[in-house]
Parts: C-alpha cells; sequence; structure tokens
C-alpha cells in the first residue's frame, strides 16, 4: 500500500501497475472463475520445498523453486496480472456474486450505484477502488464471503468489539490487504527474496488457494489488530503495518507447516 500521507495518515489509496499481455506460460490451468469458486483442479501434489543457498557477495538469500514450483507461482502471477474490466462478462458475474454474497436479503439495482458505498466503496462504481488490487481483490472478497461468510459478515457489519466512531471502509480496506501480500511476499519477483516469501511458496505448492486463505486470515488479524489498537480512521496505516509485522512473524514459527497452523487462523469463523 502506498503511503502517500506520510506519518500515521489514513490513506487507503493502493497503488499498482497491472501489466498487460505477459506471457508466462505454465502448467497450472486453472480459470478465474475456478479460483474465485474455490476449485482444486490445477496444482499437481508432493512437491519439494523451497532450497536456500547464499549468493557470493550477496547477503540476501536465494531462494531456488522446484519447476512445479515455479509453475505454481507464475500462475498466481498471471492472477495478478489481470485487471478489472467492466467490460468482461466474467468481471462483471464476480462482482454480482459479491454483492449477493454480502447482502443476500437486499437487490442490487446496477453495477454502478450508490448501493456500493455499503459496502466500503469509495463510490458508486467498485471499478474506480479495483485498480489498486486489480481482478484478484476482488476474487480474494468473493473467497472470503464464500469460505468464510460469518467472518466476512461481522467484519463487513462491524459487529465485534468496541468500534471507532471513524471505522475503516470494509471493501478498500479489502483491496489494500491484497496490495499489502503482494508487497510482503514479493509475488511479482522471478524467485523468492526473503524467507517469508519462500515459505509462502511451500504452502502454495501445497494448496493452490494459499493466497486467498491467507487474504482471510489477513482481513480477520488486521481487524483484530484495529480494535486492540483502539484505532481510528486515520491509524489504518499503522494497524496495516502492526498487522503485516505480526503475520510474517507467524508464518516464520518453527511449528507451522501449513497456513491452517497459524496462531491467527483461529480467528476465523465460518
Amino acid at each position: 500500500m502506498e503511503d502517500r500521507g506520510g506519518g500515521g495518515g489514513g490513506s487507503f489509496v493502493a497503488v499498482r501497475r497491472i501489466s498487460h499481455g505477459l506471457d508466462r506460460s505454465n502448467t497450472c490451468n486453472t480459470t478465474s472463475a475456478e479460483v474465485a469458486a474455490g476449485s482444486a483442479a490445477w496444482l499437481g501434489r508432493g512437491l519439494s520445498c523451497v532450497c536456500v543457498q547464499g549468493r557470493e557477495g550477496d547477503s540476501r538469500p536465494s531462494f531456488d523453486l522446484t519447476p512445479a514450483q515455479e509453475d505454481c507461482l507464475q500462475r498466481l502471477q498471471n492472477r495478478l496480472d489481470v485487471a478489472y474490466d467492466s467490460s468482461i462478462p466474467g468481471h462483471q458475474q464476480a462482482l454480482r456474486a459479491l454483492w449477493g454474497a454480502a447482502f443476500p436479503e437486499e437487490e442490487l439495482h446496477d453495477l454502478i450505484s450508490e448501493q456500493w458505498k455499503e459496502m466500503g466503496w469509495q463510490g458508486k462504481d467498485p471499478s474506480t477502488d479495483f485498480r489498486g488490487g486489480g481482478f484478484i481483490s476482488l476474487e480474494n472478497l468473493l473467497y472470503f464471503a464464500r469460505n468464510f461468510p460469518k467472518s466476512f459478515q461481522d467484519l463487513l457489519r462491524k459487529r465485534e468489539g468496541v468500534r471507532s466512531m471513524w471505522e475503516y471502509p470494509f471493501a478498500v480496506a479489502g483491496v489494500n490487504i491484497t496490495f499489502m501480500l503482494i508487497q510482503m511476499l514479493d509475488l511479482e519477483a522471478v524467485n523468492p527474496r526473503s524467507f517469508v516469501g519462500a515459505t509462502f511458496l511451500k504452502f502454495l505448492s501445497e494448496n493452490e488457494l494459499a493466497f486467498d486463505l491467507l487474504y482471510c486470515i489477513t482481513f480477520k488479524l488486521m481487524d483484530h489488530q484495529w480494535l486492540a489498537m483502539h484505532a481510528s480512521y486515520m491509524d489504518f496505516n499503522a494497524v496495516m503495518k502492526s498487522t503485516r509485522r505480526q503475520l510474517e512473524r507467524e508464518l516464520l514459527q518453527e511449528d507451522v507447516t501449513r497456513l491452517e497452523d497459524i496462531p491467527s487462523y483461529s480467528l476465523l469463523s465460518r
């Protein structure tokens, strides 16, 4: 997330360039629709762990991937490169599905509507907010709504804890979480350049929806940190930084062998 406000400002603007036409060949064949629906069709099992080597003259470790792990990383990177396009029927359908999951009792009048502000978008057209996170940020929200509906609704409606008079907008915060995870895990690099990034790729090789699951954990952890810090709107960046530090610590714990093992996973409810 790009902090344009300086200090402890409350900017919710996430800016990341979405590359078009980038050809990354891979063996993972799932579609965006399958990912949003929770398909487990494409990933092979039994992949090797990431190897760590030191490069001469470079204080940073080098993480070498197996061919299968490279394929899975490229498949995730391909998802990162997809910009939200309101002219694509599949993108429209996913956006309508998100509304239906969030407000099943309320009919959506149009894809451009004042109703979207109820979910925490900045205006009546969510597509303007997706520019920061791309289509994957919509997929993340939809996965969260479908797989952890109770936690999703609790966060959307701010049901838990003593809330601030000036709360963070749910949907835009979700886009910022997608963007923060991409940065934290260095997912746009050819190879991971940190231990936390390498650890995540091990989880990704064992669970093709690891990024979506980590997103749900992070969103819930962020709200937990928000309440613990008695935060208000202008504290959002500080809360995000605290969330990132806590998440990195949990991912690197020795007894964590899958995402479900990290302590913050227990915060989620279905």
